[in-house]
């Protein structure tokens, strides 16, 4: 590009070669007058350069405890997968070994009770009660009778205590205790 002559200004700057051993004075050149357009385009890029270097900061601290707690999130998971391996050995180990058997040591009743449907339903008829009345003898409920005689469920071991005691009662042991 060629600039004419007209238009170029020499000025000289003495403050740059003052106070240097050997200074000179050096010469700008500048081109006719400065525009406003070059003064603003040149501050809106110093002021962009400003604004990314300090967003930069500010992302590399942001990013720098990102990396920290990424880097413990790993430890962490390191040491879990460690613990699962050692315990998945343990398990296999466990699992090849031959299995003992341990035997439940049950309090022993001092009566041998069971239950049948047939012998409960043929007690009821014997004794002349509904299901309801039998259930007030025994501390239960019609219904639970019902689904005995039904073998639809079994009755639990307390309450085996009170079908073996209305056993060795008769119908009018029955009746009396109804009546109360």
């Amino acid at each position: 590009m060629h600039i004419p002559a007209e238009r170029f200004q020499l000025q000289p700057v003495s403050r740059l070669g003052e106070g240097r051993p050997g200074g000179t004075n050096r010469i700008s050149a500048t081109v006719g007058k400065p525009q406003p357009e070059t003064l603003m385009s040149t501050f809106a890029n110093q002021l962009k350069s400003e604004i990314a270097r300090i967003a930069k900061k500010e992302a590399r601290s942001e990013t720098l405890l990102l990396k920290k707690t990424s880097a413990q999130y790993r430890s962490e998971i390191a040491s879990l997968k460690r613990r699962l391996a050692a315990l998945e050995s343990i398990v296999g180990k466990l699992s090849k070994q031959p299995k003992k058997e341990v035997q439940a040591v049950e309090p022993q009743s001092t009566e041998n009770l069971r239950f049948r449907v047939s012998g409960f339903a043929t007690l009821r008829k014997k004794l002349g009660v509904t299901a309801n009345e039998m259930g007030v003898l025994l501390g239960v409920s019609g219904q639970s009778v019902y689904k005995w005689e039904q073998g639809k469920a079994k009755p639990r071991a307390s309450q085996l205590k009170a079908i073996a005691a209305v056993r060795k009662l008769g119908k009018r042991e029955v009746a009396e205790r109804l009546a109360q």
